[in-house]
């Protein structure tokens, strides 16, 4: 099976043409027509995702951020990057990602952070695509809402602004780095805005509206197992394996 007709099964359900202008998705390394005989799923493609789709005796890796977002100006196997494109280019791996294109769907990052709180009447929060708002099964008081997210999202510990006194109905979400979309959160009518990589001065909210930073991992990595299940969907007898070492690369004490 082609590289090509893997993505064609991915495309279809995140179109890359939705992508961000900024974005990579896609193919980083390696060539659409290449013949895959198996396939990793990870959420980044770093140096022991490599060697792990190497021992698995996998040729194509697919996650959900891009391997490369700048200029790269060497390739050396002595920093993380250079040693994952040197890695994959060694092995003739092929790499492919679904970055924001699996932000922009209703079904994709948002979507399943919305399915994990039961939110109803989902829809996007932006025009664009990014985000989704939608409301709670029941209202919920702060406190009482805060530990359904913990409880949900399988968290230990989440960063808020301030507490509001009203409770909760009404919640927009935005997987990965959210804080340029706090604006629409406001104009959508919700109390709440969960997301990740909020800043300091984020946290000072407006009256009666509050921000959580769940962190940027932890409202992303359902993506990677949604990606497997459209796979096996399609092609259910093809090797395709998903890591077993999606580490975050934030660590809490």
């Amino acid at each position: 099976m082609k590289a090509s007709e893997i993505a064609a099964i991915i495309e279809e359900f995140a179109p890359l043409e939705i992508q961000e202008s900024w974005d990579n998705s896609g193919f980083c390394i390696g060539s659409p027509e290449q013949e895959i005989k198996g396939i990793l799923l990870g959420f980044d493609c770093t140096p022991s995702l490599i060697n792990e789709a190497i021992l698995l005796g996998a040729n194509m890796i697919i996650t959900h951020h891009p391997l490369l977002f700048g200029g790269i100006k060497k390739i050396s196997p002595n920093n993380r990057m250079g040693e994952s494109i040197y890695l994959a280019l060694k092995n003739d791996i092929v790499v492919y990602s679904a970055h924001t294109n699996a932000d922009k769907v209703i079904n994709g990052v948002s979507g399943l952070m919305a399915g994990k709180l039961s939110l109803l009447d989902v829809e996007f929060l932006d025009e664009s695509g990014m985000g989704v708002v939608g409301n709670l099964p029941c209202k919920m008081a702060t406190g009482e809402f805060i530990d359904y997210i913990k409880r949900q999202f399988s968290l230990k510990i989440v960063r808020c602004s301030e507490p509001i006194s009203k409770e909760i109905s009404k919640v927009a979400l935005c997987g990965g780095s959210g804080k340029s979309l706090i604006g629409k959160a406001i104009d959508s009518g919700a109390q709440a805005y969960i997301t990740g990589d909020i800043s300091y001065h984020n946290f000072y909210c407006e009256k009666g509206f509050m921000v959580i930073d769940i962190g940027h991992y932890e409202s992303e990595i359902d993506i990677v197992q949604t990606l497997l299940s459209i796979l096996l969907k399609k092609i259910p007898t093809f090797a395709i394996h998903i890591t077993k070492d999606n580490n975050n690369p934030i660590y809490y004490y």
